[in-house]
């Protein structure tokens, strides 16, 4: 349990002065929330049909059904158990997980991880904006409707205003929403279950033959990165309003119950019915959600269409209402909701352009993926590494104050990124290199392994070599600075301070 530090909360004027709407602290008379809260917005974002979608991209590593099921149950645990412990930040200092990161790295050197930050929300929102498009009209096809361009177009203003709409409603309104998406979407993936489960063939399943172990690790980080690794930065968001004497471990309980359970079913009946139906990982690999409507009778897909488009909103509004919160915690002062405005246009051009004029957009996504996970990871770690650390709440006022505790930058926390991140890309290759060219720069250092061409090459163990060089570092170096943030102390001496303490 994190003690209160005297003296470090701002008054009701301060917040006003030092804060911007949108990443301000919570007060303590709106902290109501209980840790049960968590599960409904993290299992509402992950209760996707587009989930038993992944199981081709797991196969597609060549393992064996046993195998792709502990890479699935281990790999999605393990990554939203990541999220969880960085969601006690949320309630130790009631702010936006920027914000927070801001103890680690400074003030000002939170805007390094920061830009990484936004750049993976963007990258998620939109691709789940175009996960409800391309599935619109595919299900429109198959209906026998139009699905052309113009079904295109409505879909694509449809679902990108939904998102941004929802976005700038705020916290209360979203968990209220996510809490009944919760149940629509869950009865409705349930139903799609019990009436493709005939298609199911254990026989065929168990038929695949078995991978080496660099291919389960690589299956496993891609997992890991495409699960709770995805969302690993904005897990606090959803936690600042939780009541100061919320136990911490209760909320990396059901944060990571709400974000684990759905995922490690939909991936583990997708195992089966994929591992059934070998021809549908080709229709997955251009238009996943899609692809798996092509197997339903024709009354049952308007009902899936809706399921699959509220789940992939779900989780895109999460998504651009974090990215709002970074981009003004990276320093653009503007209202949240001009900050929602910005990111959704960037939404809906990503989104026409990849739709109506890429050929294929899976290919560079996994790429854009696996190279921002490799920073993205390297943070984690070390913002870990820091709330293992801490032992009090957080200074609020030394959030938003270069000359506070917490300093401008924090050089150790910056450098350990760096050198992370490239070790990281030097063990991680472009697995697109056909699709994303832009990208082949990356594997420098697997000579030793193989080189590029060697079975090390695609197990992307960059990602996860980046998280422990992240933790382990800031575990070691940065322990006596955060007890003399704690303690209050400085790096300078006392005159040199002046007013400023």
């Amino acid at each position: 349990m994190s003690e209160q530090h005297e003296g470090t909360t701002l008054t009701t004027a301060e917040r006003t002065l030092v804060e911007t709407t949108g990443i301000e602290v919570i007060d303590e008379s709106e902290r109501t929330a209980k840790p049960s809260d968590l599960f409904w917005p993290w299992f509402a974002a992950n209760v996707s049909v587009f989930g038993m979608s992944y199981a081709a991209f797991v196969y597609g590593f060549g393992i064996s059904f046993p195998q792709a099921i502990v890479v699935t149950v281990l790999g999605v645990v393990l990554s939203f158990l990541l999220c969880g412990i960085i969601a006690i930040a949320g309630k130790r200092g009631s702010a936006p997980t920027m914000i927070l990161s801001r103890a680690a790295f400074g003030v000002t050197g939170q805007k390094v991880p920061g830009v990484v930050s936004w750049l993976v929300s963007i990258g998620w929102e939109t691709f789940l904006a175009i996960m409800a498009v391309l599935a619109t009209a595919t299900v429109f096809r198959e209906l026998g409707w139009a699905s052309g361009t113009a079904t295109k177009v409505i879909a694509t203003l449809v679902v990108t205003a939904l998102i941004v709409l929802a976005s700038v409603a705020g916290y209360h309104t979203i968990m209220r929403l996510q809490s009944v998406l919760t149940w629509v979407t869950g009865v409705i993936t349930v139903v799609y279950i019990a009436m493709t489960f005939h298609l199911v063939d254990l026989s065929t399943v168990t038929t695949r033959e078995g991978g080496s172990l660099e291919s389960v690790i690589g299956a496993l980080v891609m997992v890991m990165t495409g699960f709770g690794l995805g969302w690993i930065n904005i897990a606090a968001d959803w936690s600042r309003y939780q009541r100061r004497d919320a136990s911490g471990g209760s909320i990396v309980f059901w944060n990571t119950l709400g974000g684990a359970l759905p995922v490690v079913l939909l991936v583990g009946y997708g195992l089966l019915l994929v591992g059934s139906r070998p021809d549908l990982e080709d229709g997955i690999a251009a238009d996943p959600i899609g692809t798996l409507a092509t197997i339903l009778p024709n009354w049952f897909l308007v009902p899936f269409l809706l399921a699959a488009v509220l789940a992939l909103v779900s989780g895109a509004v999460l998504g651009i209402y974090s990215s709002g919160l970074t981009l003004l915690s990276l320093g653009v002062k503007i209202p949240r909701p001009a900050a929602a405005g910005i990111d959704g246009v960037i939404l809906t051009i990503g989104t026409i352009w990849v739709v109506f004029f890429a050929q294929d957009f899976l290919g560079p996504f996994q790429s854009f993926l696996i190279t921002l996970g490799v920073p993205l990871a390297a943070w984690a770690g070390i913002l870990i590494a820091d709330i293992a650390l801490r032992r009090r709440d957080y200074d609020d006022r030394a959030l938003f104050d270069p000359r506070g505790r917490y300093g401008a930058w924090d050089w150790t926390a910056v450098g350990t990124m760096v050198v992370a991140s490239v070790i990281g890309w030097g063990l991680v290759i472009n697995l697109f290199a056909e699709d994303a060219a832009w990208n082949n720069w990356q594997g420098y250092l697997l000579g030793p392994l193989g080189g590029k061409d060697g079975t090390w090459a695609y197990a992307n163990i960059g990602v996860l070599v980046a998280l422990v060089l992240g933790f382990v570092v800031t575990l070691l170096a940065r322990r006596g600075t955060v007890r003399r943030q704690e303690e209050g102390a400085y790096d300078v001496a006392p005159a040199e301070l002046g007013d400023r303490r």
